[in-house]
């Protein structure tokens, strides 16, 4: 790095900071993300291990065992039918993370290069967007959700497209704003003029600068989605069964067995709550890292 003294000239090297001090400084910065690191990394680990750790068969009815409460034989107990709960969470792990990851992923990149190429064009083209956009966002995304999967019928694909359709707004909304700003930038003139086609200077040369309100709002759209697949599950238009799913496994024990068989509603609940829990951690830790406004020196 040179630096000016003077009359002189002199180059200063100013070595980066070894990566386990760099880890250390964020983990002192962000111990609650770092708790939601770890909650999501546990999750993606039972969806991905399900076959290896689940000590029983999720879908296998035991009928002489219905509502037994949990022991050495079923770690968190067995539901009305005598299936293994425990199974059931860490299967059920692999739904949520299928939706979950599914939606936010693809309503996130939709939105992303929608937001994009609003604020590319510009003019009538936007305006309209914008408009389009307001719709969608002036309704509830669990409505819209609920109204799609309607139409649709249930199942998990659909339930992935219900989802989805909701988050692609909000995405494209905060994408627009931070791109309208790069639009500006002497270098987007520059690729104009240098003969780049629109789509080149949307994908190649806007797209990449907007990453980091894309990457929030994508660990931002990851705790909605499994909510959301828990809530359509819960009421019967989403996963369903012999497919173990969180909200599956509430709709059936949450109100029947509240009392008599607590253990039933409680861990798929806690499931649910952990998830989204973590996820909202990871999101906010994320934005403050890499938000220039917030970010801590």
């Amino acid at each position: 790095m040179a630096v000016t003294t003077g009359a002189y000239v002199t180059d200063e090297v100013f070595e980066r900071p070894p990566l386990q001090s760099r880890m250390w400084a964020i983990l002192r910065a962000q111990p609650l993300g770092i708790a939601g690191a770890l909650i999501v990394l546990v999750m993606v680990m039972a969806a991905l291990f399900a076959p290896y750790i689940a000590s029983h068969d999720p879908e296998l009815n035991d009928f002489g065992a219905m509502l037994v409460p949990p022991d050495g034989g079923h770690w968190l107990g067995t539901d009305e039918f005598g299936r293994d709960i425990f199974s059931r969470l860490v299967w059920g792990a692999r739904t949520a993370m299928l939706v979950g990851f599914s939606c936010a992923l693809l309503g996130s990149t939709i939105g992303l290069l929608i937001g994009v190429a609003s604020a590319y064009f510009g003019g009538k083209f936007d305006i309209l967007l914008q408009r389009v956009i307001d719709i969608f966002i002036a309704f509830p995304a669990i409505i819209l959700a609920l109204a799609i999967v309607t139409v649709l019928g249930t199942g998990t694909q659909n339930v992935i497209i219900a989802i989805t359709i909701p988050l692609i707004p909000n995405c494209a909304r905060v994408v627009r704003s931070s791109a309208l700003a790069i639009r500006e930038i002497p270098y987007v003139d520059a690729a104009r003029a240098l003969g780049f086609g629109h789509a080149r200077i949307v994908l190649r040369h806007m797209a990449p600068n907007v990453m980091a309100p894309y990457l929030i709002m994508l660990t931002t759209f990851l705790g909605q989605a499994i909510l959301a697949e828990a809530s359509l599950s819960f009421l019967g238009l989403g996963v369903q069964e012999p497919i173990p799913a969180w909200g599956l496994m509430l709709q059936g024990g949450a109100q029947e067995y509240a009392e008599s068989a607590p253990w039933v509603p409680i861990f798929p609940g806690v499931a649910i709550s952990l998830a989204v829990f973590g996820f909202n951690l990871f999101g906010d830790a994320l934005r403050d890292l890499l938000d220039p406004k917030l970010r801590q020196q």
